[in-house]
């Protein structure tokens, strides 16, 4: 009992430390990850030394990487990134082999031996999963194209670490053969779950969401119950496969969390689960970034202080220059090999573990296991202020970026429109103006970030941009500059100040916004029209109250009639015409 009170103790601990950390952080602007581990930093044994590690946080902590992939399987419908699957496969291998190189150089520079040098490399040579793929989410960038390069290259460097961790495992191996046997078994077991997860997403999962898709609480249940079968089928993997005499096999809990998404992302359910899943990832990471810190000994950690921030300094403008030249190989824009590489710039939380399996193998001392963590937390620390600014980087550093400012082959050859409606989003409010602009337009150019919305657009004779609209390929595919009118239904700041800033003089702008604050900044910014849904919803609705008690009769028989709006199939009804008179009046 003693023991439980501790452990509950320090999860409380943790949790009031971090959510008051993370408030400050998030008053003053600072990115939330850097104010986790500074919490790991100080409750933890280097400074106050009140919280160490137990099995509690480590089993927390690791869910949260495993909750984290499983959020991102739920977003990736291979649909949306079979486009992009070749380009990362060319990206990921020669950066994994070119930053393991000059980790290995920079390591032998600062007096590492040989063997050393080598793990050190195998270590550096991934970017952070947890960090990356939680400042997209943050960002609301994982769906953009620089997102999805960033994803693949990501889960292309987990499958690589699964299969180095299985070698690592088994101890300084015998001879060639038993480094062959394993590689294959772990290739083997990737490819089988993937398979399995595919197959089920096809024909189980389909019969299954379909009779319990009206039941939100099941709903989720079910899919959180499925996420642990695939993690608890990776975790222990050993007991499936012992009978058939592999007793060392190895597959990551986050691989089999990523599948599990993965397969649920195929089914027209998965947007709602994205919401659902959301508050509890942010837990379980929350803990995730503090247990990093709370695992450190300052003994340990300092020992190779010089030459870990030596290395650390240099490595992140390698590896930065690496992955702009390979994705810039690939044809993509300026916009997007900027944004795609500087992301990628940190060593990832798998280093560590990296680092912990070479220890635990006899292949390295703890000292330089403390030396990998430290470049990792530094690394991590830094590469998140470059993410969270990193599209106010791109516009500073592009004068000087121009000699790669080339027609990107893989984003290039739209048509070119003049005098056109754009409109941005395409949602319930911009589905009804859509047929009044396509009234007084030739063109109307739709952007969106989902594929089903572009098929729907496309099939009904509009012309759609599948896309983040921050990002310029976006905005110039869509003609902004020469857009006679301009609608946009995001309500995010950057996003309408970007349209703003590119739109002719005489283009005529209406624009969304969240708050009255953000409604006058955009008027400053030269928006002809701001629109506030709540509040304009808020005035319609105060209106149908008076025409309710002053004609209740009347007022029953206009909704009646306007019922026949929400009965109707049309993608875009004629709403704006329809509702003229009757309920109005």
């Amino acid at each position: 009992m003693p023991i439980e009170s501790a452990l509950t103790v320090d999860l409380a601990i943790i949790l009031l430390s971090a959510t008051v950390v993370g408030f400050l952080a998030k008053q003053t602007g600072q990115p939330t990850i850097i104010a986790y581990i500074l919490t790991g930093v100080i409750i933890g044994p280097v400074v106050l030394g009140i919280v160490e590690v137990s099995e509690l946080t480590e089993t927390m902590s690791e869910l949260g990487l495993a909750f984290l992939l499983f959020l991102l399987g739920i977003k990736m419908r291979l649909d949306e990134v079979r486009h992009i699957l070749l380009p990362v496969a060319k990206i990921s291998v020669p950066q994994m082999i070119l930053v393991a190189l000059a980790g290995m150089g920079l390591s032998l520079a600062v007096g590492f031996s040989l063997l050393e040098a080598f793990l050190i490399g195998l270590a550096v040579m991934y970017s952070s999963t947890a960090v990356v793929i939680k400042m997209l989410n943050d960002k609301d960038e994982a769906t953009s194209l620089h997102g999805k390069i960033d994803v693949g290259v990501l889960l292309v460097q987990d499958i690589v670490v699964v299969i180095i961790l299985a070698v690592l495992a088994a101890g300084r191996p015998d001879d060639v053969a038993q480094v062959a046997t394993t590689l294959a078994v772990v290739l083997a077991l990737v490819a089988a779950i993937t398979a399995a997860a595919i197959i089920a997403s096809k024909s189980i999962l389909p019969l299954v969401f379909r009779r319990i898709a009206d039941n939100k609480e099941v709903f989720f249940l079910v899919a959180l119950s499925w996420a642990f079968l695939f993690v608890f089928v990776s975790d222990e993997i050993n007991l499936f496969l012992s009978p058939l005499g592999f007793e060392d096999a190895y597959l990551s809990i986050e691989m089999g969390a990523f599948l599990a998404g993965l397969s649920i992302a195929q089914l027209p359910y998965s947007k709602e689960l994205q919401d659902r899943v959301n508050p509890l990832t942010d837990l379980f990471v929350m803990i995730f970034f503090v247990s990093v810190a709370l695992e450190l000994q300052a003994e340990e950690l300092l020992y190779y202080w010089q030459e870990a921030i030596v290395v650390a300094l240099a490595l992140m403008p390698i590896k930065l220059a690496i992955f702009f030249l390979l994705i810039d190989w690939q044809g993509f824009s300026l916009e997007t090999t900027f944004l795609g590489s500087i992301n990628m710039m940190q060593i990832s939380e798998f280093g560590i573990i990296v680092g912990v399996a070479a220890f635990q193998g006899d292949f390295i001392e703890v000292e330089v296991l403390g030396f990998l963590t430290l470049v990792a937390l530094i690394t991590m620390s830094l590469s998140v202020y470059f993410i969270e600014y990193n599209h106010w980087l791109f516009e500073r550093t592009r004068p000087y970026l121009s000699r790669w400012d080339t027609d990107a082959k893989f984003e290039g050859g739209k048509r070119e429109y003049n005098n056109h409606a754009v409109v941005i989003g395409y949602d319930e409010v911009t589905r009804q103006a859509i047929s009044l602009l396509n009234e007084e337009y030739e063109d109307v150019v739709v952007v969106d970030r989902q594929v089903d919305h572009i098929t729907e657009l496309e099939e009904n004779g509009y012309n759609a941009v599948y896309g983040d609209f921050r990002s310029e390929t976006i905005r110039k595919d869509a003609g902004l500059k020469r857009a006679d009118l301009v609608l946009s239904s995001s309500v995010e700041p950057a996003v309408n100040k970007a349209l703003l800033k590119q739109v002719k003089d005489d283009a005529t702008v209406f624009v969304e916004a969240r708050n009255k604050a953000d409604a006058r900044e955009l008027y400053e910014h030269g928006a002809h029209c701001v629109i506030m849904s709540t509040q304009l919803a808020g005035d319609r609705l105060v209106d149908y109250l008076e025409g309710y008690l002053s004609d209740k009769e009347e007022f029953t028989e206009a909704i009646e009639s306007g019922k026949d709006l929400l009965k109707g199939e049309e993608a875009f009804p004629d709403t704006y015409k329809r509702i003229r008179g009757g309920l109005d009046d």
